[in-house]
């Protein structure tokens, strides 16, 4: 804290020393008009004096060449002609010098005159500001105490914050008492104390918060700010809240996310484990069905046997494909399917796909189409981008009503290649096509009457496209079709060797 002396502060204000105008500043404007007049009239004079000399000296010697034109006497003439040239130096030097005191006469009283008229600029006198009305400029509350506690001043934002009665705003009133008056329903808490300042905060009953902040002043006194602060401690709190519900959610996120991850693991082992178990006594029913079919050991008798048996193998099958399908997904998500990446023409999986199912578009009455070539190559396990493909192709077929079209096709870009597999057939809904994304969803019955499957194949062909590094997507319209693309990573330096070895 600065002392009343080292701050500049005086019964007028702040000290104006080292900011005075000076002299030629502090003059009025009366003044400078003055002085210019006055300096322009003795100019003035002093042109007009030289002009009227020179001309009287220029007509003088005018009136000596009329005198020579007379013919005076020799003599004369010869006096003349030896002090004509003398006589004319004489009248300059005497013009210029009869010049010289007139127009120093002339500035002289110009000068003399401005000094006479020279008046101050008329300043203002400082304002002399009160306590009273310095302290409610101050947009807080403020008032000051004395050494013993008893107020000197105070500002109507503290007696507003404070709802302060007559009282305890009154010069002279003990700031004991009034914090005890301001605490009741409330309490009051320490924020920091130090030697210069101490910080409390009055937590009232009606729920405001004050900040009161103590500041000590020259002769021992003191001077008490007083800050309204309740949004801000509101705020606060609510981000405190805010803040401690994002833990906890996040907590539970995570333990939930551990629990999730534990229940697909286990979903994926107990699938894996029931499709191996069941796989080997499956193999034996289709087996013996097998025998039965083929009457290798005698005929069955009753013909009613053979369609029996025919049922048992079929229905084995189908089972056992269904068991398959499970015991690939799980290990496709469980990362126990070892992949062998290796380049691959792109234009040959599609040909080799298209080939797999062209005799069953054909008993559909489907049209299966082959894209343009794009002599592209990929990074990818061989075994399982074909079955990637023989997925979505399948599909494809089954879910399009014969006189229907599906497409395969690919585009080569510089960054990786898309795989398209296009139909026209029923489509499905938004709804739909986010439940047939998921594991085990069947088609619509009533519009495909095609239930064959376990409901996998979609499930498989994203984990493969996930695994190598792809992504799969799928687009549909109810009636218009179907759209599955799948984008693989290319193989831009593996492209020139492949494609010379093929």
């Amino acid at each position: 804290m600065r002392s009343t002396e080292s701050s500049g502060v005086g019964a007028v204000g702040f000290d104006q020393r080292g900011t005075s105008p000076g002299f030629f500043g502090s003059l009025s404007p009366l003044t400078y008009a003055v002085a210019a007049a006055a300096i322009v009239g003795a100019t003035l004079f002093v042109v007009s004096d030289a002009i009227r000399t020179f001309d009287d000296l220029t007509e003088r010697q005018a009136l000596l060449s009329r005198l020579d034109a007379v013919q005076p006497p020799l003599s004369s003439r010869f006096v003349a002609a030896a002090f004509e040239p003398l006589a004319v130096d004489t009248d300059q030097t005497t013009a210029i010098t009869g010049i010289t005191p007139r127009g120093a006469l002339a500035y002289g009283l110009a000068f003399l005159f401005i000094g006479f008229s020279a008046r101050r600029r008329k300043v203002a006198p400082p304002a002399i500001v009160g306590h009273q009305d310095l302290l409610s400029t101050i947009p807080f509350g403020v008032a000051c105490w004395t050494p013993e506690g008893r107020l000197i001043v105070c500002n109507e934002q503290y007696r507003a914050r404070l709802n302060a009665e007559t009282h305890d705003v009154r010069p002279g009133a003990s700031y004991a008492a009034s914090v005890r008056r301001f605490v009741q329903g409330g309490y009051m808490q320490l924020i920091s104390e130090d030697e210069s300042n101490r910080v409390l905060e009055l937590h009232r009953e009606d729920g405001s918060c004050l900040m009161i902040d103590e500041r000590p002043l020259g002769e021992g006194g003191f001077v008490t700010l007083v800050t309204d602060v309740t949004e801000s401690r509101r705020t606060d709190h609510l981000l405190s809240s805010i803040r401690e519900e994002q833990r906890v959610l996040a907590r539970r996120y995570h333990e939930e996310k551990l629990r999730a991850e534990a229940a697909s693991r286990s979903k994926t082992s107990f699938l894996a484990h029931l499709s191996h178990d069941i796989r080997t006594p499956l193999n034996h029913i289709l087996g013996f069905a097998e025998l039965m079919r083929q009457e290798t050991y005698g005929p069955l008798g009753d013909d009613r046997y053979a369609d029996y048996v025919e049922s048992i193998r079929t229905s084995g099958e189908r089972l056992l494909s269904f068991f398959a399908s499970t015991l690939e997904l799980a290990e496709l998500e469980g990362g126990r399917r070892a992949l062998n990446p290796i380049p691959l023409n792109v234009d040959e999986l599609l040909v080799s796909a298209t080939q797999r199912y062209s005799a069953q578009a054909q008993r559909k009455g489907i049209a299966l189409a082959l894209g343009a070539p794009t002599d592209a190559i990929v990074i990818g396990d061989k075994f399982s981008l074909e079955r990637m493909l023989s997925n979505l192709v399948d599909n494809a077929i089954r879910f399009t009503p014969r006189g229907g079209r599906v497409t395969v096709a690919a585009h080569a870009a510089l960054d990786g290649v898309v795989l398209e597999i296009t139909d026209d057939g029923i489509g499905m809904s938004p709804e739909r096509l986010a439940a047939v994304s998921q594991p085990f969803a069947f088609g619509d019955a009533s519009l495909t009457r095609d239930r064959d499957g376990a409901g996998l194949g979609l499930a498989i062909a994203r984990a493969i496209a996930d695994l190598s590094g792809g992504h799969l997507a799928i687009d549909s319209r109810p009636a218009l079709g179907t759209t599955v693309a799948v984008s693989l990573p290319q193989a831009g330096a593996m492209a020139p060797k492949v494609s010379a070895a093929a």
